[in-house]
């Protein structure tokens, strides 16, 4: 990152009166990413693996190796890295799409275990810096489970991520209801971070060069969350908080229309899984739903957000090392916002949902 002289500093600390808490950053293993160039290899992969790890465990351009270097580092790299930018604490995750493309399930498990074990052991060892969420295998609901609760009870972690769908399959689907069960017992929030998209969508998307971050992404997670809101996640679990990051995938801009065609779908009975709900989807966005900004530092749309949801439940995010820009920071520091805002944004509201 090159020096910025007109950029005001960016220090740790607290000195501008709240603590910069970044809610959602991604760290890699080794095991997972050489698993990754095997599958491209072995043709086991999808589509989407190929596009995003063909590119970030291959490419010699200065991104990728950037970007590979960063990911793979849980130590002094990444703490000057956060020093450099103002960053106090870093909410952790294995990075996109974790072990959830993996096909043979034990070995799934086993990565995604041993990237717990790591991201613990970084944690205890950088306890005022690091903040870890568990990683688990949704291709076994009930082991994924469990290590939820390890990873709240032995680990101490504060959350739990996964990277929207497992191999085609969504969350809505019976068989990952254990998962939901062990974040209500353990009162923790899910998050639900973009993965590749599935093959069988991804098709126009990636021709147009539009399948990762860019735009296919947000779509798909933000469908993701839908399917779950839709079909009643929230009325069955009502202390559930579900995180989205990239300005809460667009929903908040779209939920004049999601609630109402939502409700005249159900009215009109024409689908069979769209039954009555206890709230409209924008009264579940504003009692169950967590956004951050990771990825979008832009004044207009956090104040949308924050409008639309309650300040109370948009918190910031980096999305390092994916997204590393000084100015970002700076930005988000000068928003024209009341100063108690601010702080929820950087600060509180991350405290109160993540338990800090």
């Amino acid at each position: 990152m090159s020096e910025q002289p007109h950029l005001h500093p960016l220090n740790t600390g607290g000195e501008r009166g709240y603590l910069r808490i970044a809610t959602e950053e991604a760290f890699a293993t080794r095991e997972q990413v050489d698993i990754f160039l095997r599958m491209i290899r072995d043709g086991t992969a999808d589509k989407g693996m190929v596009s995003l790890w063909g590119f970030y465990a291959q490419s010699p351009s200065p991104r990728a190796t950037q970007i590979m270097e960063r990911l793979l580092n849980l130590g002094e790299q990444r703490i000057a890295d956060m020093d450099a930018t103002g960053i106090d604490v870093a909410i952790l995750a294995l990075t996109s799409p974790g072990v959830q493309p993996i096909l043979d399930v034990e070995e799934a498990k086993g990565v995604a275990r041993r990237a717990n074990e790591l991201l613990a052991d970084a944690c205890a060892k950088y306890p005022t810096r690091f903040v870890g969420m568990t990683a688990v295998a949704p291709q076994d609901p009930e082991w994924s489970a469990d290590e939820i609760r390890r990873g709240a009870r032995e680990w101490g972690f504060k959350g739990c991520q996964i990277n929207s769908h497992t191999q085609g399959h969504y969350l809505d689907e019976p068989q990952f209801d254990p998962i939901f069960r062990a974040l209500v017992e353990v009162d923790q929030p899910l998050y639900i971070h973009p993965a590749t998209l599935p093959d069988s969508m991804i098709g126009p998307v990636l021709e147009a060069g539009l399948d990762g971050a860019v735009f296919g992404f947000g779509v798909e997670t933000g469908m993701h969350l839908l399917r779950l809101i839709t079909t009643g996640i929230f009325d069955r679990y009502p202390t559930l908080q579900i995180m989205v990051g990239h300005m809460g995938e667009a929903l908040p801009y779209w939920l004049y229309r999601l609630d109402y065609m939502h409700q005249a779908g159900v009215r009109s009975q024409r689908y069979e899984r769209l039954k009555p709900l206890k709230k409209t989807i924008a009264e579940y966005m504003r009692s169950n739903v967590l956004i951050t900004n990771s990825g979008m530092a832009w004044e207009p749309a956090i104040k949308f957000a924050q409008e639309v949801m309650g300040e109370d439940r948009v918190m910031y995010a980096m999305d390092y090392p994916y997204q590393y820009e000084a100015r970002e920071v700076v930005d988000m520091d000068n928003m024209a916002m009341n100063f108690a805002t601010k702080r929820k944004f950087f600060e509180d509201n991350a405290r109160r949902w993540f338990k800090l």
